[in-house]
């Protein structure tokens, strides 16, 4: 009968960008930001990202756990984890240590999986070849 809604809330909130907000241009900061408006730039952010159903992002995403319930067309490097909900879109490149992709939900992209197990190796071997 009702449709339950799909929606992610973060702990310590820092931004919120409602969803009547246009903006144009590189975001950068740190904390907590949720996105439910629009964006046409670049965000680079020292923390945590939601984007909520009605959120929009024209641009590259560099954050640690990033949540995506709304849409982004741009590649997107994730410190920690990448989680897209059923509402969510990603039409982008992803580089992440951890990915989860619900059910209903759509990503169009190439994936790179980062471990630190994998970054170790490879600068031991950067290291040796240099020897």
């Amino acid at each position: 009968m009702f449709k339950k809604k799909e929606d992610v809330i973060v702990e310590d909130l820092d931004s919120l960008i409602g969803e009547n907000i246009k903006i144009t241009g590189k975001i950068e900061g740190k904390g907590n930001l949720r996105v439910d408006g629009f964006i046409e730039g670049d965000i680079n952010y020292e923390g945590n990202i939601v984007v909520g159903e009605t959120g929009k992002v024209y641009g590259n995403i560099k954050a640690n756990d990033i949540s995506l319930a709304g849409t982004i067309h741009g590649n997107v490097d994730s410190k920690t984890k990448l989680v897209i909900l059923p509402t969510g879109t990603l039409i982008g490149d992803i580089q992440v240590s951890s990915f989860v992709v619900h059910e209903n939900a759509k990503f169009d992209g190439n994936c790179k999986m980062l471990s630190n197990n994998v970054t170790e190796l490879h600068s031991k071997s950067k290291a040796e070849n240099t020897k």
